[in-house]
């Protein structure tokens, strides 16, 4: 039955509402929090990709090749880590209600999200939600992060099933195109509304 078919939900900004910028901000200010945001010199989104990878220096061997590199952003660069809970600013409006309404259907259910492995701990002990899921694929955990086609071979093998048709739900474009490309059944989320409506014309009762 459909309702029995695995749905697959990203977690940052679909679940839980992501943004570096107060965590700088906490340091620095807001405006060196956007500026420092915005310099694609430094290229914030990529270094932090790569620690969602999980594949090379932990972050504090991180932090100090950045500061070699762009002393200018030390407060900017040691800022996100050291108050990284103030990234986690809520809720995603809508999302939890619909993961209680799945697990009450006894619809199987997984996350698979990019995130590093040394800050991963704050968001199930902060968002409750995030324990109705049967597994939980964190991307620095297992040395490969969305797109990368090699991390769908990871989340079959922690369902026991291949992905060809499951439901997977992310809020990245290019997420969306490598779910696809394996064969999935993939979501681009822009809210709960629209995810809800998704969702139901798939067969699922909420």
């Amino acid at each position: 039955m459909a309702r029995r078919r695995p749905v697959v939900f990203d977690i940052g900004n679909v679940l839980v509402r992501w943004d570096p910028g107060p965590a700088i901000a906490t340091a620095v200010g807001s405006r060196r929090a956007e500026a420092f945001l915005a310099d694609e010199a430094f290229g914030f989104a990529g270094w932090n990709h790569a620690m969602d990878e999980g594949r090379g220096p932990t972050w504090a061997e991180a932090e100090r090749d950045a500061m070699r590199r762009f002393p200018h952003y030390a407060e900017e660069i040691v800022a996100y880590r050291r108050n990284f809970t103030t990234s986690l600013v809520g809720a995603v409006d809508g999302t939890a209600e619909i993961v209680h309404e799945l697990h009450r259907g006894e619809v199987p259910l997984y996350a698979l999200t990019n995130w590093s492995a040394e800050l991963w701990h704050h968001a199930p002990e902060r968002f409750e939600v995030l324990h109705l899921f049967d597994d939980i694929i964190v991307s620095g955990v297992e040395g490969v992060a969305k797109p990368d086609p090699r991390i769908w071979e990871v989340l079959a093998d922690r369902m026991g099933r291949g992905v060809a048709g499951v439901t997977f739900v992310d809020d990245s474009p290019r997420n969306v195109e490598s779910a696809l490309a394996a064969g999935m059944d993939a979501i681009l989320f822009t809210g709960a509304v629209d995810l809800r409506a998704a969702l139901r014309a798939r067969g699922h009762a909420l």
